[in-house]
């Protein structure tokens, strides 16, 4: 299952939002009823998990952390602690919740972005703001595609 592209959306006083239709018809022909929101480890953003993509990653961390070390169950304390499971309703809507919409800065209008197994909402404004430049963009993919693994050393 992959999303891609970025779709602007209006969440409404109540904080429900229509999921794109593209992602969402994904969705369905994915078999996903239950999705996991959370708050982005690095962006001031939300991530929508399917459930599969969810336990995927959940599994993936376990894996590297240790169950008897204190630090590493406060990590994954903190990433499963920290989530909400959502579904979409009749009409193709997710409700934000209000803490996430503080946290974030989602006012009204919101850009969906389709990150490969998972779903990006931003606040229209923070996303914009949080896009590399044009040259910034083809400095680093190229280096990323010519198997620079230094690219923050340069």
């Amino acid at each position: 299952m992959r999303f891609i592209g970025n779709i602007e959306a209006k969440a409404d006083s109540k904080g429900r939002v229509f999921v794109p239709a593209i992602f969402r018809r994904t969705l369905q022909a994915g078999g996903v009823e239950r999705l996991m929101m959370r708050k982005d480890i690095f962006q001031s953003c939300l991530v929508l998990y399917p459930e599969e993509s969810w336990n995927r990653r959940v599994d993936e961390l376990r894996a590297q952390l240790d169950p008897w070390n204190g630090k590493d169950q406060s990590i994954f304390r903190k990433f499963v602690a920290n989530v909400e499971e959502t579904t979409l309703d009749s009409n193709g809507r997710i409700l934000i919740p209000k803490r996430y919409m503080t946290l974030v800065g989602i006012q009204q209008e919101v850009c969906f972005v389709g990150m490969d197994d998972t779903i990006e909402i931003w606040a229209k404004d923070r996303l914009e703001e949080s896009l590399m430049d044009a040259e910034t963009f083809s400095i680093e993919i190229e280096k990323a595609m010519s198997g620079h693994k230094d690219r923050e050393q340069q």
